[in-house]
């Protein structure tokens, strides 16, 4: 008979897998690009895409935390259980940027007038802000999708 934790795990990784792929491509196209544009075509471009963003990758990253803090204490003991926690603890600190440090700037960039450039956008522009916490948020996905996926492998 399946444990439950040979089906949770292998969807956590599964979960993270989509979520640091759909990350990754931020860092490889959506990021360069966004860099490269004026401020109207910028702030347009965050505002066509969040609303797409924002509710899956919360499901995504959450979901594979659950199940991968699940798998750790339903695993019992044996080298998958750390990798699962390691992974978990990976996918907490993915959110935990996420939340405190990318969020609230595309909610600001959201909420600007593509119209109407500020003054002080020089000053203001998140954009490398945000760029640098995406890059760190996604070696963090990547490492707990590799942690995964090894765990699940250790499960077998």
């Amino acid at each position: 008979m399946i444990r439950l934790v040979e089906l949770a795990a292998p969807l956590a990784a599964g979960l993270n897998g989509v979520a640091a792929g759909i990350m990754l491509s931020t860092v490889i196209g959506i990021v360069p690009m966004m860099l490269a544009m004026p401020y109207d075509r910028y702030v347009r471009t965050v505002q066509f895409l969040w609303p797409r963003y924002d509710p899956l990758m919360p499901i995504l990253n959450g979901g594979a935390l659950v199940l991968a803090g699940f798998s750790a204490v339903a695993a019992g003991p044996g080298p998958a259980r750390p990798a699962l926690a390691l992974a978990a603890t990976l996918l907490a600190a993915v959110m935990a940027i996420s939340i405190t440090r990318n969020v609230p700037v595309n909610r600001l960039v959201s909420g600007l007038d593509a119209q109407r450039e500020p003054a002080d956008w020089a000053r203001l522009d998140p954009r490398r802000r945000w760029r640098n916490w995406n890059l760190v948020r996604t070696a963090l996905a990547v490492a707990a999708f590799a942690t995964n996926m090894t765990a699940t492998v250790l499960l077998t």
